[in-house]
């Protein structure tokens, strides 16, 4: 999940397969049951899962999810933070770095800085199909050093330049689907 109309789905989710939620987060919920019968808990998967979402059981996806969901943020929604990704995973989740990596790009097979880049070029690309800042308002913005960095890397990552990015009209993915 991640975004908030996908908060309003999963609480209609629960509400349909007759659970009661405490709270229901970007990435999570937490239901007053304190445990499912098979049957609920197959009701609630087989809804997830027409919906495009799904239940996280085990420890290691649960943190895939939560470092996919502090790094979206960190992206999108704190372009001003001075800290490290590191240090702000660390903080975040309350593991080791080195853990969290380690977990992270054997289950996703690419590493956290792979995945932190994916999202700036996302964000650079919303950025500049809104048309209304510079590539050097832009590139501060994303956390770039300079429109050099930003160029360089951008054309790395899609093939094509910003100029050239920004003048046509180019598919965007999903955040999630980063």
């Amino acid at each position: 999940m991640v975004c908030r109309h996908c908060v309003n789905a999963l609480a209609d989710l629960l509400r349909e397969a007759g659970l009661h939620a405490r709270r229901v987060d970007i990435g999570s919920a937490e239901i007053e049951e304190e445990s499912l019968d098979e049957t609920t808990a197959a009701r609630l998967d087989s809804l997830l899962a027409d919906a495009g979402f799904e239940r996280i059981t085990d420890a290691d996806t649960r943190l895939i999810d939560t470092v996919k969901r502090t790094i979206i943020d960190h992206v999108h929604e704190q372009p001003d933070c001075t800290r490290t990704l590191s240090s702000c995973l660390e903080s975040h989740i309350g593991m080791p770095y080195d853990t969290i990596s380690r977990v992270f790009s054997q289950k996703e097979g690419r590493t956290i800085e792979r995945f932190f880049i994916a999202q700036k070029i996302e964000r650079v690309k919303e950025l500049l199909a809104y048309n209304e800042l510079t590539l050097n308002e832009i590139a501060y913005q994303t956390g770039y050093s300079s429109v050099a960095h930003l160029s360089r890397q951008f054309k790395q990552i899609t093939g094509m330049s910003p100029s050239e990015y920004r003048s046509g009209s180019h598919p965007r993915k999903a955040i999630n689907e980063v």
